[in-house]
């Protein structure tokens, strides 16, 4: 029998993060795409790159500098993975490049160029010049590098400039660093011309006019550079008197984190390069990385966004679940029907959840609501509703989680605006983030106080809600409503008692021990005659006593099929070990996000959603919360997502034994056009149809017209 704790039993997080970054990658070499979409992956594959450096390899490096030696549980130091991570990276670096050559090339056959500056004509340069002296020179501020100029602050991920110049009366050479100011108000690619989809880089055009920031000065070279700061620098959290402090802190601190990579054009001078190298830090050999296409092609998404149908995917508009599509109170509809399953992006997050929220803040039975935020958006109303039923007289109570990463300085704004209106805000409990996506509402219904709740996979976000695959329930179930109470004491106290739950998982107490007796109740009811069946859907599966309790469970027979979009310790199909897991990932038009828990349990199914992964920190980190899903009817809508992904042969991608990934391929013969994003498109839209057909029915019926 295999050890179950070997090391090679286990694979890397970091690896296989990068093997998932890979995968998004070669969504943009697929020529059965739109050429658009095409871009639009591969600015989101770099996008990834820069996180990947900001929050991993920073902490590896911290780890590094810290002295720091243990092995992970597959067996590698942090040394270790750093020098593994790079091997992948730089094989990531060169697919990068040959797709963003090659799909440039097809750009230009549609009219859509990114030219350089010298290829314009005289007008069209004249044109340009004018452009940047009017909008772009004003907000340059060039720093000088000499003995009287101490070497510039890089902010990360900012585009920059060397120049090197030369005055007629001074012998030596002059170095000046020049930020490009690529932003809301200066996009990376500048328009040639109103009427032509023609485009030259805004580093380009500095580059050709530097005359006007440099007069009488000779340009010697111009040089392209970026860098990446380490994102990883959290304080301890206990021993903060003061939490939004703290965070005010941390991101001030992140501006001026430790640089973690160096891109510069390909052929920069060596010296150059070894002068950005010495006084940013960096190892010249391991951290700097010389690009030659494009550096920070995640700004390849101003150029993916075009509005050109013909060379873009259909857009996708969410229909209304076909439970909601009822002008009744939204909290009778749930107290009459029962709770309703929410399906994101296929159903719209704007009739249901915000839908919930302000119905919420409007009504006069509502006494008050609850809710954690743990990432929202500008354009998300949820916030503005909750204010509302503030000013309404009710009773508001928000947990907003400040160290939500990226996001710290979005939520500290939400948080001060609740506060100034009266809504009661905590900062979730000390040493744990406030993962968990819920909403609780009090009622005063006709039978007294009645609590309804929304338990959500996904954030609280209406962007992220047309682009992510995430899952809601809308319940009054009494026994979730309790425990909701229970979660809403525990996060606005902090107080530690022993909670009583009677149908939520928690974590970080309860959901992992929980899962692991669910997965040994699965091998103990597993038998020929019934054989045991596992199926786990999440974003990532780290945690390492759940893994080794899915290889007792494939050691026993049980049937495990998991649906895991990027990290996964576990290696499937091994002899003796994990013959009967399988390993499965999604890489589609959206990103999957959804958490289902599924188990057999001897024909007495149970599934669960929620918010938490299989990963360390959520189980054991951070506040989290999966609810069950018991109506066979909700049940059924589960399964047949499952079972159209797990079937899907377009858009999956199968884990071989040794970590890597195959590209799922249609059955000899047949032709498949259609992947589990597309058909779950499909089967919303024909809900809605067959829900709107009914209704008319039901109209005609009242009204006493003939019914066809």
């Amino acid at each position: 029998i295999n050890d179950l704790k070997a090391p090679e039993n286990y694979l890397n997080r970091e690896l296989t993060w990068l093997a998932f970054s890979y995968r998004v990658l070669t969504e943009a070499r697929d020529h059965r795409k739109p050429v658009l979409e095409r871009v639009k992956f591969l600015a989101i594959a770099a996008n990834n790159l820069d996180e990947f450096f900001m929050k991993r390899i920073g902490g590896l490096k911290q780890q590094v500098g810290a002295g720091v030696h243990d092995k992970t549980v597959d067996g590698r130091t942090p040394a270790q993975q750093i020098v593994e991570c790079s091997r992948l990276i730089q094989v990531f670096q060169d697919e990068k490049r040959r797709i963003y050559k090659e799909l440039i090339g097809k750009l230009a056959k549609h009219g859509i160029d990114i030219m350089a500056y010298s290829q314009l004509s005289e007008p069209e340069q004249k044109k340009i010049r004018r452009y940047y002296s009017k909008n772009i020179f004003p907000l340059l501020t060039p720093l000088a590098m000499d003995p009287a100029h101490p070497f510039p602050f890089i902010s990360n991920l900012s585009l920059n400039l060397l120049v090197t110049l030369h005055h007629p009366n001074e012998q030596r050479p002059v170095m000046a660093r020049l930020k490009v100011p690529v932003g809301s108000i200066v996009p990376r690619f500048i328009p040639v011309s109103d009427s032509e989809h023609r485009f030259v880089p805004v580093e380009d055009v500095m580059a050709n006019n530097l005359d006007l920031l440099f007069p009488d000065m000779k340009v010697e070279s111009c040089e392209i550079f970026r860098v990446t700061r380490n994102a990883i620098t959290e304080t301890n959290e206990d021993a903060a008197g003061d939490l939004m402090a703290m965070i005010e802190t941390e991101l001030r601190d992140r501006k001026f984190a430790p640089i973690v990579r160096l891109e510069t054009q390909n052929g920069i001078n060596p010296v150059h390069r070894g002068m950005l190298a010495a006084e940013l830090g960096l190892d010249e050999v391991e951290d700097v990385y010389e690009i030659d296409s494009m550096i920070g092609m995640s700004d390849l998404m101003q150029i993916a966004g075009l509005d050109i149908p013909d060379l873009k995917i259909a857009d996708h508009h969410p229909v209304h679940n076909i439970k909601l599509q009822d002008n009744r109170s939204i909290f009778h509809i749930i107290r009459d029907t029962g709770p309703i399953l929410l399906q994101h992006p296929y159903e719209a997050f704007t009739s249901s959840v915000e839908r919930f929220v302000r119905e919420a803040s409007q009504d006069p039975k509502v006494q008050g609501i609850k809710m954690t935020l743990y990432r929202t958006s500008a354009d998300t109303k949820i916030i503005e509703y909750l204010i509302d039923a503030a000013r309404n007289g009710k009773q508001v109570a928000v947990a907003v989680e400040l160290k939500a990463r990226f996001d710290e300085a979005a939520n500290i704004t939400w948080a001060q605006r609740m506060e100034e209106v009266g809504v009661h805000v905590t900062y979730g409990v000390v040493g744990l983030k406030t993962h968990s996506k819920i909403i609780l509402v009090v009622r005063k219904d006709y039978s007294g106080l009645r609590r309804y709740a929304h338990i959500g996979t996904g954030n609280y976000h209406a962007g992220t809600a047309r682009l992510y695959s995430d899952m809601g329930l809308l319940t009054c179930d009494d026994n979730i409503g309790k425990d909701l109470t229970e979660l809403f004491n525990y996060l606005t106290t902090g107080f530690k008692p022993k909670r009583h739950y009677r149908k939520l998982l928690t974590s970080p107490k309860s959901i992992k021990k929980s899962l692991i007796d669910k997965i040994d109740r699965e091998i103990g009811l597993h038998s020929d005659a019934s054989p045991g069946l596992i199926r786990l859907k999440m974003n990532g599966l780290e945690d390492s006593d759940i893994t080794e309790a899915l290889y007792k469970a494939s050691q026993a027979g049980v049937k495990v099929e998991l649906l895991v979009r990027d990290t996964c310790r576990l290696r499937p199909g091994i002899e003796k070990l994990s013959e009967t897991i399988t390993v499965t990932s999604i890489v589609g038009r959206f990103l999957e996000h959804t958490r289902i828990y599924y188990f057999q349990n001897g024909g007495d199914e149970e599934y669960f959603i929620g918010s938490a992964d299989l990963m360390r920190r959520n189980l054991e980190r951070r506040v989290e919360v999966l609810t069950p899903v018991e109506e066979p009817e909700l049940q059924a809508e589960l399964q047949l997502v499952l079972d159209t992904q797990l079937s899907d042969r377009r858009n999956n991608w199968d884990m071989e034994s040794g970590g890597t990934y195959k590209k799922r391929k249609p059955a000899r013969g047949t032709r498949i056009t259609k992947g589990c994003q597309d058909i779950l498109i499909e089967l919303a839209e024909k809900r809605d149809t067959e829900a709107n057909r009914l209704r008319k029915r039901k109209l005609r019926s009242i009204s006493g017209q003939p019914i066809n």
